[in-house]
């Protein structure tokens, strides 16, 4: 089955819900912020709605954004990977997040769901689904990386016995700083390219891993918000967070490919944290909670074992 234009309606009604629910619920943590909305474009054209909440006690800096492009795959951005497709007209509906807490001990995190459509002139269109949703600890736990992980067990659970494993093995690849020989943070969930089903049941994915991602992330603010935090602890926090904008600048796919379809700039790089700092050829102290992180919770594992 191949998505029509009301398909492509119902996608955006859902993702609008969802950027509503989302924003609701990370409102309710805030009390003396609150988000900043922003609608831009026109139906037809490029157009979303961007939303960004800064300088809360629990949230630093946010942003939860609705795009819908119209443009032409351009071959140094998605369609690398289908070279077939370069210079054709395209359509891109997608939500993308970005949580960065002020507390050191609450994880950053980030979600996203997408879907891509082009229709090249005379063949049939082509589709492809994609998103997910990873987790960024400064200082780690145990049960928090577990209930992540469960909770995207559970996103995946109806649609058969691989699907975790795949595409948690696919977050794992993905978001590691080659440069670095680092992983980001303790993944979650990745899939890309995703049209192996029918159009019906790749939506009921792309919506089942959107609906999953407040539970997973939630827990872990209302349990860590309160945990008392050094200059230490902030500092670390900063240094770990340089780690998150040489990712998203260097290789990230999302940021390049909307920069390259011309998308809205500030909405782009809302992902970037607040504040980051570098220092020269730092190393943990042994023994230290800052060691653990690299130690234990960085390197690839299976959480559910």
């Amino acid at each position: 089955m191949h998505p029509q234009q009301t398909h492509i309606e119902q996608m955006e009604q859902y993702l609008r819900q969802l950027q509503d629910t989302i924003c609701d619920s990370l409102q309710g943590l805030e009390t003396e912020t609150t988000f900043t909305k922003n609608a831009w474009g026109e139906a037809a054209k490029n157009h979303g709605r961007t939303c960004v909440i800064e300088n809360g006690t629990t949230l630093e800096k946010g942003g939860v954004n609705f795009s819908h492009i119209y443009g032409t795959h351009r071959a140094e951005s998605t369609a690398l990977r289908r070279s077939e497709l370069s210079g054709q007209p395209f359509q891109a509906l997608g939500l993308s997040l970005v949580i960065h807490p002020r507390n050191p001990f609450i994880p950053t995190s980030h979600f996203n769901i997408r879907f891509f459509i082009t229709e090249p002139e005379g063949q049939a269109p082509v589709w492809w689904f994609g998103g997910g949703f990873d987790l960024t600890p400064y200082y780690g736990f145990e049960e928090d990386v577990i209930h992540w992980h469960q909770t995207a067990h559970k996103a995946c659970q109806n649609f058969g016995h691989d699907v975790y494993p795949r595409f948690k093995s696919w977050c794992d690849q993905y978001f590691y700083l080659t440069h670095r020989d680092e992983a980001r943070g303790v993944g979650g969930l990745f899939f890309d390219d995703l049209n192996e089903w029918p159009f019906e049941k790749c939506f009921q994915f792309m919506q089942s891993v959107g609906n999953h991602y407040l539970p997973a992330y939630l827990p872990l603010i209302e349990k860590r918000k309160n945990h008392p935090f050094t200059d230490q602890h902030r500092a670390f926090q900063a240094y770990r967070r340089g780690r998150y904008v040489e990712f998203n600048l260097l290789q990230d796919r999302g940021t390049r490919f909307g920069l390259q379809a011309n998308g809205r700039t500030e909405a782009i790089l809302m992902s970037l944290p607040p504040v980051a700092h570098w220092q020269y050829d730092w190393t943990p102290k042994p023994g230290s909670k800052e060691a653990e992180l690299y130690e234990k919770f960085l390197p690839v594992r299976d959480w559910l074992k």
